[in-house]
C-alpha cells in the first residue's frame, strides 16, 4: 500500500493574515490507519483536501511513493480524479435517484469498468458492508448508518490504495457511531489500505489510529501513537485536548500563593535540577491520582496535596471525584466504588512518572 509525504506544506488564503496550514511535514506509512485530530479551524480538513486534490497548497509538495501529486516549486498538480484515492465526506453525497447498486457502481462506471465486472465488484462490496439487501433502494429509503455504508462501499468498490475520510461518523447517533468505529477498524484490516481519517473527536482517534496527528492553528503539534500521545504529550496543548474529565493543570506563578502550589513549585523544580528550564505548570491526569487519608503514612515518593472531597459522581462504569484544595478544583477517576465522601478532608497523591513537568511556554520538560 502507498506512503504519503508531506514536505513544508503551507495553505495561506488570498486575502488571509494567518495561514491555514504552516510548514507541515507529515508522513502516513504504508498502512497506516492516520487520524489528523483537533479542534475546528486547526487546518486537518485543508490538509486532507489538498491530499485529495480538491486543494492545492501555496508551498511544498506531496507525493504518494514516488509519485509526486504537488509541488509548488516545480509546478507539478495532479488534478483528484487521478490520484487513485477514496474520499469519504461528513455528508455521504449519494446520488438521489440511484438505486444503492447504482450508487455503489458509480465510480466503477467513471472508469469505465465493464458491466459484469462492476456487478461482481459491487455485489463483493455490498455483501461485505452488509447492505446487499437495499441493492434496490434508493438513499431515502434507508437509516443514516446504512447510507454511510452505501458511501463506504462505493469507495471500496474502486479499490483505492489511500482512503480518506473527514469526520464521516458525525452525524450518526452514538450507537450507530460505535459500529461504524467497528466497521472502519474490520475494513483496514481486511484492505490493508492507508487511511487518513480527519476528526475533532479525541475518542474515535484514540480508538481507530494507529497513528495521530494533533494540529492546532495550522502546525502539527504531535504526532505518535495513541498511548504516545495521551501518556507523553509534547505540550500543554496536547495534554489539555485528550481526556475527559481533562488534566489537572497547576499554574507556578506564585509558590507562596497556596499551599498545593507549594507543593507542586517544589515538586517540579526538584524534577528539573538540571535541565536549566524554570518550570510553569505541572500536569497530572485524573485517573493517575490516589486518594488517602491525610492520617496514612507519606512514605510513598511523589506529588502530594491536601484537599477536601467536594463530590462524588457516578458516571455508568466508573466514578469521578471532585476536590477542591485552596480553592482550586481537581478531578479524579476510578473504576471502584469509592469510600470517601463529600466534605471529608483526605490527600491525593500522584506518583512521580505521572506527573507533567511544563516550561513557561507550554512544552513539556523532557520531551524528545
Amino acid at each position: 500500500m502507498p506512503t504519503i509525504a508531506l514536505r513544508g506544506i503551507a495553505k495561506r488564503y488570498p486575502g488571509g493574515t494567518t495561514s491555514a496550514v504552516d510548514d507541515l511535514d507529515l508522513t502516513v506509512d504504508d498502512g497506516d490507519f492516520m487520524c489528523m485530530l483537533g479542534p475546528s479551524g486547526c487546518g486537518k480538513t485543508t490538509t486532507l483536501r489538498m491530499i485529495a486534490g480538491l486543494e492545492q497548497p501555496t508551498a511544498g509538495s506531496i507525493s504518494v511513493d514516488d509519485r509526486v501529486l504537488d509541488s509548488v516549486e516545480r509546478g507539478v498538480f495532479v488534478p483528484p480524479e487521478r490520484r487513485e484515492m477514496g474520499l469519504v465526506f461528513q455528508s455521504y453525497a449519494l446520488w438521489p435517484h440511484m438505486t444503492i447498486r447504482q450508487n455503489t457502481e458509480y465510480g466503477l462506471r467513471l472508469r469505465k469498468v465493464a458491466r459484469a465486472e462492476r456487478g461482481r465488484r459491487a455485489d463483493d462490496v455490498m455483501t461485505a458492508m452488509g447492505i446487499d439487501r437495499y441493492a434496490d433502494r434508493y438513499p431515502s429509503q434507508l437509516s443514516g448508518g446504512q447510507q454511510q455504508r452505501v458511501a463506504l462501499a462505493r469507495m471500496l468498490a474502486v479499490n483505492p490504495g489511500v482512503m480518506l475520510f473527514d469526520e464521516p461518523l458525525s452525524n450518526l447517533d452514538s450507537r450507530l457511531r460505535l459500529e461504524m468505529r467497528a466497521e472502519l477498524k474490520r475494513i483496514h484490516h481486511d484492505f490493508g489500505s492507508t487511511i487518513v481519517f480527519v476528526t475533532h473527536d479525541q475518542w474515535e482517534a484514540m480508538t481507530l489510529a494507529t497513528r495521530i496527528a494533533v494540529m492546532y492553528e495550522g502546525r502539527l503539534q504531535q504526532i505518535g501513537s495513541p498511548t504516545d500521545i495521551y501518556d507523553r504529550p509534547r505540550n500543554r496543548f496536547v495534554a489539555e485536548f485528550l481526556g475527559s474529565p481533562p488534566i489537572n493543570i497547576i499554574e507556578l506563578v506564585d509558590a507562596e500563593s497556596a499551599p498545593h502550589v507549594a507543593a507542586a513549585y517544589e515538586f517540579a523544580h526538584a524534577r528539573t535540577p538540571d535541565a536549566g528550564i524554570a518550570p510553569g505548570s505541572v500536569g497530572f491526569r485524573p485517573e493517575s491520582i490516589r486518594i488517602e487519608s491525610r492520617g496514612e503514612p507519606a512514605a510513598r515518593q511523589g506529588l502530594a496535596i491536601d484537599g477536601t472531597v467536594f463530590a462524588v459522581l457516578a458516571t455508568g462504569g466508573s466514578w469521578t471525584i471532585e476536590i477542591v484544595a485552596d480553592d482550586r478544583h481537581f478531578f479524579a477517576t476510578t473504576s471502584v466504588t469509592p469510600t470517601c465522601r463529600p466534605g471529608e478532608e483526605i490527600r491525593i497523591r500522584i506518583a512521580i512518572n505521572d506527573v507533567h513537568v511544563f516550561d513557561p511556554e507550554g512544552d513539556r520538560v523532557g520531551a524528545r
